[in-house]
C-alpha cells in the first residue's frame, strides 16, 4: 500500500515551485518494492496474469500481487471503505470505475500514458475519460463483432465467406435463391433478458455508422433511440435479419427462439430441416456448440466450425462491439513502481500468458503469433484491424434503459410495433 503517498507528491511539488519550476509535473516517490492488484478475473485466467506479474516483477526488483475478488464490483466498494484498497484495480465495466473517479489517479499522473494509447483500438483509449482526463485503460478483451459459421456447409454449397458488405449481401441472396437453408440463426431468446442479442446488433451498426464520439453520446442519453442515427441502425439490423426469408420464422421465431440455440448451424438438411448459415455472437458461444463441434474445437480442428468478422456497412466504418477490464490507480498509491506497473500492465505486452485462456490484446501492435491457435488468432486479428472499438453499449446505459432496450426491442423483432413507438418506450426510460 502507498498509504500518504499524496503528501510525499505535494511536498515534492511544493519544492520544485519555490526554484522556479511550478509547471513541471512532481517527481514521483520511490517505490517500496510492492505493488498490489485487485481484479475479477476467474481462477485460470488469474493464475495466467499473476505468471506474467511475476516475471516482471523479478526482472524489476518488485513484489506484484494480484488478488481476484468474487464480486468485484461490490467488493472493491468494501476494500476502498475499509481503507483496503489496492494500489491498482481492473474493472470489468467502464461505468464502475468512472464512478469511483474520486478515489482515484488520472493516469497522465501516473506514467506518459501516450506509450499505451498510441497503440490501442481507437475507441479503447476514452472508455475511462472523465472531464478530460483518462482514469482507466483495458488490459484485456474480448470480441461480439463474429460471426461463425459451418465451413463444409459452405463447401458443399460453393459459399465463400464474405470479406465485404456486398460480398455479405450477394451470399444472403445466393443462400435464398438456392433454397439451400436460411442465411442467418439469430434467436434473442433469454429468458428475463431476452433481448440482449437484438440490442448487440444495434449496437454494432450504430458504431460502425457514426463512429465511437456518436456511440458514447448514445450511451449517455445525449443522443434519443428515436434519432435518424439510431434509427439508421434499426434499419439494417431489420434489412439484415428481418427481411423475408433472412432467418427461419422471422421475426416471431427469433423472439421466441434461444440465443443458445446453434443446433442449425451444423444441421445439413437444407431449408426443410431449418439449416442456417450464419450466426453473429460473441466468442463464448461456442460453448453452446453440440458436444461433437466442442470437441472438434478442443482439437483445433475447424471442419464445421470457424469464424470470421462482421463485414461493416459500405462506407461505414469496420467497428468492433465487445468488452473487457479496465485498469485504474488508486490515489495516494502512487510511487515509482506503481508507474512501472502500470505502464506494463498497460502494454501490448501484458497478455502473453491469457491469450491462451482466449483473451484478446486491445492493442494493434500485439503479435498475433502469440495466440494460442488458429480461432483465437482470427479473433485477435479481427480486433487489431478494427477502425473504432465500442465497449458494450447496453451494459453501461441504465438498468432501467436497458431493461426497457431488451423488452421494447424484442416487441419490435417480433412485429408488434414499429421502430418509432420502440424508440419512444425507450427514451421514455431516461
Amino acid at each position: 500500500m502507498k498509504k500518504g503517498m499524496r503528501l510525499v507528491a505535494a511536498a515534492a511539488a511544493a519544492s520544485l515551485a519555490t526554484v522556479g519550476l511550478a509547471a513541471c509535473a512532481p517527481s514521483t516517490p520511490a517505490g517500496d518494492g510492492k505493488v498490489s492488484i485487485f481484479g475479477g478475473y476467474g481462477e485460470a485466467d488469474a493464475k495466467a496474469f499473476q505468471e506474467t506479474l511475476t516475471e516482471f516483477g523479478d526482472a524489476n526488483n518488485i513484489e506484484i500481487t494480484f488478488t481476484s475478488l468474487a464480486s468485484f464490483d461490490t467488493d472493491i466498494k468494501v476494500k476502498i471503505e475499509a481503507g483496503q484498497e489496492p494500489d491498482i484495480a481492473l474493472w470489468p465495466q467502464p461505468g464502475g470505475l468512472k464512478g469511483l473517479v474520486d478515489n482515484l489517479v488520472p493516469l497522465e499522473e501516473v506514467y506518459d500514458v501516450t506509450k499505451s494509447t498510441s497503440t490501442l483500438v481507437p475507441g479503447w483509449d476514452s472508455l475511462a475519460e472523465v472531464d478530460g482526463k483518462i482514469y482507466g485503460l483495458p488490459v484485456s478483451a474480448n470480441m461480439k463483432t463474429l460471426v461463425f459459421y459451418n465451413p463444409s456447409a459452405f463447401a458443399a454449397n460453393g459459399y465463400a465467406v464474405p470479406t465485404t458488405d456486398a460480398e455479405l449481401v450477394a451470399l444472403e441472396e445466393k443462400i435464398k435463391a438456392d433454397g439451400s437453408g436460411y442465411p442467418w440463426c439469430a434467436g434473442i431468446e433469454s429468458g428475463g433478458a431476452t433481448g440482449w442479442a437484438f440490442t448487440d446488433w444495434m449496437e454494432q451498426y450504430v458504431l460502425d455508422f457514426h463512429g465511437a464520439d456518436v456511440y458514447a453520446q448514445w450511451i449517455a442519453g445525449d443522443l434519443d433511440f428515436a434519432s435518424p442515427e439510431v434509427a439508421q441502425a434499426a434499419e439494417e439490423v431489420s434489412k439484415r435479419l428481418l427481411a423475408e426469408g433472412q432467418v427461419n420464422g422471422g421475426g416471431v421465431a427469433m423472439a421466441s427462439d434461444s440465443f443458445g440455440n446453434t443446433a442449425p448451424l451444423f444441421e445439413t438438411g437444407g431449408k426443410e430441416k431449418g439449416q442456417c448459415f450464419m450466426l453473429r455472437q460473441g466468442s463464448f458461444i461456442s460453448g453452446f456448440f453440440p458436444d461433437n463441434i466442442k470437441e472438434q474445437l478442443a482439437a483445433e480442428d475447424y471442419t464445421n466450425a470457424d469464424v470470421f468478422p462482421l463485414p461493416a456497412p459500405e462506407g461505414a466504418n469496420a467497428g468492433v462491439i465487445g468488452g473487457g477490464d479496465l485498469g485504474a490507480v488508486f490515489a495516494g498509491h502512487v510511487d515509482a513502481d506503481v508507474a512501472k506497473v502500470a505502464e506494463f500492465i498497460f502494454s501490448d505486452q501484458v497478455l502473453t500468458k491469457m491469450v491462451s485462456n482466449g483473451a484478446i490484446s486491445p492493442h494493434k501492435t500485439f503479435d498475433p503469433a502469440l495466440y494460442p491457435n488458429a480461432l483465437n488468432r482470427k479473433i485477435g486479428e479481427a480486433m487489431a484491424a478494427a477502425a473504432v472499438f465500442g465497449f458494450d453499449g447496453s451494459d453501461q446505459m441504465p438498468a432501467e434503459v436497458n431493461a426497457e432496450f431488451w423488452a421494447a426491442g424484442t416487441d419490435y423483432v417480433a412485429g408488434r410495433i414499429t421502430w418509432e413507438e420502440a424508440a419512444a418506450r425507450i427514451d421514455s426510460k431516461y
